[in-house]
């Protein structure tokens, strides 16, 4: 249990998949905390300390410039895709300012992206700071092992409902376009 009374399920064994039992354990952790509460922690998700602590330095960089610089990427620039940063008291809870300032990241999404060009909310390009240039590949090496422990843990959730593991996971579709006759195949 965290200090909180929520459990802190390993998820190793979901990421290793060498670990059959393992596996089998996690969804049943996963099983029972969704059922007692819905809620839990994870450890042994697999993002790297390396990813973590440079996302805290260029992200403490970023905070510490003067809020002028900061405001060269206002929220106000992102638009339907939510993107940019916003000052202390720029959001409201019920009601009142937040005590908080920050940047909100997404899916870079090119402008020409047919979901962008629909004006889907929350899609588009992400606004980053000149003035701190690492703070662009901190943040998406962050969002790529995530985005890769999420995938792992919904595995362990279709598990956990006695589903095959990759049935919540995105699909790759494919389409192979036409038959290839025998000459056409080129060894790799």
């Amino acid at each position: 249990m965290g200090g909180s009374g929520l459990p802190v399920i390993d998820m190793a064994p979901l990421i290793r998949r060498d670990d059959d039992a393992g596996r089998a354990r996690v969804a049943k952790e996963i099983e029972a905390a969704c059922r007692a509460s819905g809620f839990f922690y994870v450890s042994g998700h697999g993002v790297d300390d390396a990813i973590l602590q440079n996302l805290d330095a260029a992200s403490r960089r970023f905070f510490a410039l003067p809020e002028e610089v900061k405001l060269r990427i206002p929220m106000s620039r992102g638009g339907r895709a939510w993107r940019g940063f916003f000052p202390l008291g720029g959001e409201l809870t019920s009601g009142r300012p937040d005590g908080k300032e920050g940047i909100y990241f997404g899916t870079e999404l090119p402008s020409d992206h047919p979901r962008v060009e629909a004006g889907w909310p929350l899609h588009g390009p992400n606004l980053w700071p000149a003035a701190v240039p690492e703070l662009r590949p901190a943040v998406e090496a962050y969002m790529a092992a995530t985005t890769r422990a999420a995938h792992h843990l919904l595995e362990g959730v279709a598990l956990s409902l006695g589903l095959l593991a990759l049935t919540l996971v995105p699909l790759l579709l494919l389409w192979f376009g036409r038959i290839l006759a025998e000459d056409d195949i080129v060894a790799a």
